[in-house]
């Protein structure tokens, strides 16, 4: 039908309050679950771990593949060059891929501290959107603005109230789901269908549909080869009847050919080294102590028993991950932005 002849429809936010997290399914329960089985690893790593083991290729698959489908002229091979290369044009395609980058980065350091909060999304939206919207107060900010979205008879809700107690409602059942594709999926469609933000909303849901991916340790969700018809054809579903049909058939189409591409990408990275594993709460321990308290690299590693006879290679591990240390890696261990830009702008005493 004729987007003229269609009736206007408003947000319904019945389809997220009658959810109930491991009753409900917008996905087919046995479909979630088979992909779950598909794409989980078998290994109890710390959370973050599949994520991590195959960053390389997914900042480069997801931060194409999402910006290509808001429109951004690079192809996979250039975007693979301009991750090479750092930065170079400002044009706006590029910034979005760039953001797109830092965006990935950040949540594969953020998600394992800190799990899924409203807090984490509204600063994953403020990543992607970085210097990309004319008002930078609405980084992360949940939008007071009217939303038009094209080719849609839908009309998001237009108070921030709602739109503030619907992104935490959903983040809230998003957190209590145990299946992470259905999560996954919950997220995606939920975070579009709200439009919380004043630009960006596809783009920030794409990328927190990872988030309980990476929690459980499953193959990430790149989007890869999603065309902008189909993936249209899908939204529309959502928003003018909050039907999910659509969605889930692209969703499971496209999570299989990620379970195909990184599973084989696991299999050639080979196993994490054991010795950062086991290493890992002590460097936590110690890079606080180093950059909160400006304690000696030594005198960090005395107070924490880990001297070269009980931790052999510890010390060298610790100077190696201060000297890599920057304010876009540091979620990793909990410290605070302002306290890692301080301590570098000290020029790193340790």
């Amino acid at each position: 039908m004729p987007l003229a002849a269609r009736d206007p429809v408003t947000y319904r936010r019945e389809f997220v309050e009658s959810y109930v997290p491991n009753e409900s399914w917008l996905m087919p329960q046995a479909l979630a679950e088979e992909l779950y089985r598909s794409g989980s690893m078998q290994e109890q790593l710390p959370a973050g771990t599949y994520a991590r083991r195959v960053l390389e290729q997914l900042r480069i698959d997801l931060s194409w593949s999402s910006s290509s489908l808001e429109g951004n002229r690079y192809d996979m091979k250039a975007t693979e060059e301009l991750f090479t290369r750092g930065t170079g044009a400002s044009d706006a395609d590029t910034v979005m891929l760039l953001n797109h980058k830092a965006a990935i980065e950040f949540l594969v350091d953020a998600v394992p501290l800190q799990g899924l909060s409203t807090s984490l999304i509204r600063n994953l939206h403020a990543v992607l959107m970085q210097d990309l919207l004319m008002d930078t107060d609405a980084l992360g900010v949940i939008r007071k603005n009217i939303v038009n979205i094209s080719d849609t008879a839908y009309v998001p809700t237009q108070v921030p109230a709602i739109l503030q107690e619907m992104l935490d409602a959903i983040i809230d059942k998003a957190r209590h789901i145990k299946n992470p594709v259905e999560g996954a999926f919950f997220l995606w469609v939920n975070l579009s269908y709200l439009q919380p933000f004043a630009d960006g909303n596809k783009r920030t849901s794409r990328l927190a549909a990872n988030i309980p991916l990476m929690l459980y340790n499953c193959a990430p969700l790149s989007f890869l080869d999603v065309d902008p018809h189909s993936y249209a054809r899908a939204m529309l579903g959502v928003y003018e009847f909050r039907d999910v049909a659509l969605a889930v058939d692209l969703f499971a189409w496209t999570y299989r050919r990620s379970l195909k591409k990184y599973g084989a990408a696991m299999e050639s990275a080979g196993v994490p080294d054991p010795l950062r594993v086991r290493y890992r709460p002590g460097l936590t321990a110690a890079i606080g102590l180093v950059v909160r308290d400006r304690k000696s690299a030594q005198a960090a590693v005395d107070e924490l028993g880990l001297t070269e006879d009980q931790a052999p290679g510890f010390r060298t591990m610790l100077l190696d991950e201060l000297k890599k240390l920057e304010v876009f890696n540091s979620a990793r261990y909990g410290l605070a932005l302002s306290a890692v830009q301080a301590w570098i702008d000290a020029n790193r005493p340790h």
